[in-house]
C-alpha cells in the first residue's frame, strides 16, 4: 500500500501493521505484557451502497488498516471494572454493570460489546487493554465497527469460545443498533469479521453470505480522503431508510430487494420513489459488478461503479460536494476506469478503480486536481486485507 497526501508530508495514517505495535508497546508501558491481542479491519465498498438494510447485495473489501485491542486481566471476569486506554481518545473505565449508554460516545460500542456480550453468556468484565487504529476515524471505512469486531474478537477469545463471523457481525450490528443508536445494516461488521485476503467479498444480505470474489487483474484499488467529516448525518440515515421501508410496504414486498423497476415507478411519492429506485438499480449493479470481476473485465467494474455514484448522487441524495469533487477529479486522472463514494455519504472517502501501471501519476493528478473549501486529498492505494483475527503478543515486535 502507498500513501500520498496533498500537503507533502507523511500522512497521519500510519502503514499497515503499525496499530499493531503500537497496541502492544502502549499496553507493556502501562500494565505490563498482554496476554492477547485482536486486531480487524476496515472497509471499502466497491459498490453496493445503502443495500444491505434492504436485505440486498453489497461488495466490500477488507482495508490493509486495523483497529488492534492488546489486553489483559484485571480482576473479577464477570463484574470487574474494564480499563482502556485508548490512543486517540483517551481513557475510560466501564462498569459491566451500569448503563453502555451513558458514556463517552467513542466509547459506546466498548460498553456495548460487553453488555450484549453478557448478555450472551460471555464474562465480559475484568480485563484492561490498549486501544490503537489506523483507520481514519469519520472517514466511512468503518473504524466504528472494526473496533466493535476486534473488541469482540478479543473477548471471545479471552473466553475460549469460537464464534462464525456472521455470529461476531450480528453481535457488533446490534451493538449499533441498541446501544449506538444507529439502525444500520450488516455489511461494516460482516466483512471486517470475515473477509479474504486479497479478494472482496459479494455480500448477500439476506442470506448472509459472503462469497470472496477477486478483483480484475492489473488494477488497483485508490481509497481518496476528501477530509470532510460528517455531522449530523444519523438523522438523513434513518429518513432514508424510513423511506425505503415505505416503498417497501406499499409495493407489498418483504424488502426492496425483491422490488422491480417497474413496481417502483408506480410509487406516489416522488422522493420515496428516487430512493427505492436507487436500491433496485444498486442491487442490479453490484450483482453485475461481481460478475465483470468474475470475468476479469476491469472496465464494466469501473462503468458500474461510476453509475452507482450517480445514483447514490441524484436518486438517494446522500453524496455531498466535497465527494462530487473528489470523484471528478479522480475520473479526470489517469488510469481512472471508475470511481464513486463510498459509505454512508455525506462526507469522508472516494474509491477508484485504477489501471496499476498508472496509480502514480493518478495520485499525483487527484491530489492536485482536488479543490474543496481548503480541504487536502490523501490517497492511499491497497489490495483486499484478511479479516479479524487473534494475534501472537510475542509475535508483535
Amino acid at each position: 500500500m502507498s500513501t500520498l497526501s496533498s500537503n507533502d508530508e507523511p500522512d497521519a495514517t500510519p502503514a499497515p501493521a503499525a496499530a499493531l505495535a503500537r497496541a502492544v508497546g502502549l499496553h507493556r508501558s502501562r500494565w505490563g505484557a498482554p496476554t492477547l491481542v485482536a486486531r480487524a479491519p476496515g472497509r471499502v465498498n466497491l459498490i453496493g451502497e445503502h443495500t444491505d438494510y434492504n436485505d440486498g447485495f453489497t461488495l466490500p473489501m477488507a482495508l490493509p488498516f486495523d483497529t488492534v485491542i492488546a489486553l489483559s486481566g484485571a480482576g473479577d471476569p464477570e463484574s470487574g471494572l474494564v480499563e482502556v486506554v485508548s490512543e486517540g481518545f483517551g481513557e475510560i473505565a466501564i462498569d459491566p454493570a451500569g448503563d453502555p449508554t451513558a458514556v463517552e460516545p467513542w466509547a459506546r460500542h466498548l460498553a456495548g460489546v460487553v453488555a450484549i456480550l453478557a448478555g450472551e453468556g460471555v464474562a465480559s468484565g475484568g480485563w484492561r487493554a490498549a486501544i490503537t487504529t489506523d483507520i481514519p476515524t469519520g472517514a466511512s471505512l468503518s473504524s466504528s465497527a472494526a473496533l466493535e469486531v476486534a473488541a469482540i474478537t478479543a473477548l471471545i477469545g479471552r473466553a475460549g469460545r469460537a464464534m462464525a463471523p456472521i455470529e461476531i457481525a450480528r453481535l457488533g450490528q446490534r451493538v449499533e443498533n441498541e446501544i449506538v443508536g444507529l439502525p444500520s445494516g450488516i455489511m461494516d461488521q460482516f466483512i471486517s469479521a470475515g473477509a479474504v485476503a486479497g479478494h472482496a467479498s459479494l455480500m448477500d444480505c439476506r442470506s448472509l453470505t459472503l462469497t470472496p470474489t477477486p478483483l480484475p487483474g492489473g488494477v488497483v484499488i485508490a481509497i481518496m480522503d476528501t477530509g470532510t467529516r460528517r455531522r449530523l448525518a444519523e438523522v438523513a440515515y434513518g429518513e432514508r431508510r424510513a423511506a425505503c421501508e415505505r416503498a417497501a410496504a406499499e409495493l407489498g414486498v418483504v424488502a426492496l430487494r425483491d422490488a422491480t423497476v417497474a413496481q417502483v415507478a408506480t410509487l406516489h411519492d416522488p422522493v420515496v420513489r428516487r430512493r427505492a429506485h436507487h436500491i433496485v438499480t444498486e442491487n442490479a449493479r453490484t450483482l453485475a459488478a461481481a460478475d465483470a470481476m468474475r470475468a476479469d473485465d476491469a472496465a464494466e467494474l469501473g462503468r458500474l461503479m461510476s453509475a452507482s455514484h450517480a445514483s447514490l448522487r441524484d436518486d438517494y441524495e446522500v453524496s455531498g460536494a466535497g465527494l462530487d469533487a473528489i470523484v471528478e477529479a479522480a475520473m479526470a486522472s489517469p488510469g481512472c476506469l471508475g470511481a464513486r463514494m463510498t459509505g454512508g455519504g455525506f462526507a469522508g472517502c472516494a474509491v477508484a478503480l485504477v489501471d496499476a501501471t498508472s496509480i502514480d501519476a493518478f495520485t499525483t493528478s487527484v491530489i492536485d486536481g482536488y479543490r474543496f473549501e481548503g480541504h487536502r486529498a490523501t490517497v492511499w492505494s491497497c489490495a483486499p486485507a484478511a479479516g479479524a483475527s487473534l494475534v501472537d503478543p510475542d509475535a508483535v515486535a
